[in-house]
C-alpha cells in the first residue's frame, strides 16, 4: 500500500541544497507556465475588448497551457521532477514518491511563483486584471468540484503512468508532453464550466493579484481528492510492492 511508505521527513531537508535548488527550479517552472497560460488570458481579454468567451478563445487558452506545462514540466524534470503543480506534489507525497517537509518546500516554491508571475503580469501589461477563477452561470460549487476530481485525477494517473512508474520504460521520454496534452484536453473539456484549474498555484496567483476568492476553495479541494485518488488507484492496481525491490528508486 502506498500509504505505507509516506513519508515526514526532517526539517533539515528543507535547508539541504538539492531541496532548495529542486524548489527554485519548481518556483521557476511555475511563473514560466503560469505567466504564459494566464497571459493568453489576457491576451485574449485584450483582442476583444473584453468581450464574451467564445471557443477560439477556449481552444487559445487549452493551447497555452498545454505548450507552456510541457516546456515546463521539461525544464524542472531533471532538478525537481517538474511537478509544477501542489496536486501532483501531493499525489507523489501519497504514493510515498516525495516527503512531506520537502512537499511544503515544493508547494511555497510554487504558489510564489504563481503569484510572482501574475505580479509580472498586472505590471508589464499596464495594470489590466489578472482573473481568477470563477464559476460559469448555472454550475454549483460542488459541481466544479467534481469537475476538478476528474479532471485532476486524470493529470496525476497520467504522471503517474508516465513520469513516476518505476517500469515506464522509453515511455517516461514522452511525459512532459502527455502531461501537457492531458492539461489542454481537460481544459477543452471543463474550461467552459469553472475554469478548469487542476492546479491549486494556478488559481492562487490570480487570485491573490486580483483579491478575488468566490469559491477559491473549490480549486484546492477538489485537484487534492483527484490527485490522492489517482495516486492509490495507481499504487495499489498497477505498482506491486515487489517493483520497489526489483527496480531502481524511482525519484520524482
Amino acid at each position: 500500500m502506498p500509504i505505507s511508505r509516506i513519508a515526514v521527513g526532517s526539517p533539515s531537508e528543507a535547508g539541504q541544497a538539492d531541496a532548495l535548488k529542486a524548489a527554485l527550479a519548481e518556483f521557476i517552472s511555475v511563473l514560466i507556465f503560469v505567466f504564459a497560460g494566464e497571459g493568453s488570458g489576457m491576451a485574449f481579454n485584450k483582442l476583444t475588448d473584453d468581450g464574451s468567451s467564445t471557443p477560439a478563445g477556449l481552444v487559445a487558452a487549452a493551447l497555452a497551457h498545454a505548450l507552456a506545462l510541457f516546456v515546463a514540466v521539461s525544464i524542472g524534470a531533471n532538478i525537481s521532477g517538474g511537478h509544477v503543480n501542489p496536486a501532483v506534489t501531493f499525489g507523489a507525497f501519497v504514493g510515498g514518491h516525495i516527503t512531506l517537509v520537502r512537499s511544503i518546500l515544493y508547494w511555497i516554491a510554487q504558489l510564489l511563483g504563481s503569484v510572482v508571475a501574475c505580479l509580472l503580469l498586472k505590471f508589464s501589461t499596464g495594470g489590466m486584471t489578472t482573473s481568477a477563477f470563477s464559476l460559469s452561470s448555472g454550475v454549483g460549487a460542488w459541481n466544479a468540484v467534481v469537475f476538478e476530481i476528474v479532471m485532476t485525477f486524470g493529470l496525476v494517473y497520467t504522471v503517474y503512468a508516465t513520469a513516476i512508474d518505476p517500469k515506464k520504460g522509453n515511455i517516461g521520454i514522452i511525459a512532459p508532453i502527455a502531461i501537457g496534452f492531458i492539461v489542454g484536453a481537460n481544459i477543452l473539456a471543463g474550461g467552459a464550466f469553472d475554469g478548469a484549474s487542476m492546479n491549486p498555484a494556478v488559481s492562487f496567483g490570480p487570485a491573490v493579484v486580483s483579491w478575488t476568492w468566490d469559491s477559491h476553495w473549490v480549486y484546492w479541494l477538489g485537484p487534492f481528492i483527484g490527485s490522492a485518488i489517482a495516486a492509490i488507484v495507481y499504487e495499489v492496481f498497477f505498482i506491486a510492492p515487489s517493483t520497489y525491490e526489483e527496480l531502481p528508486s524511482a525519484d520524482f
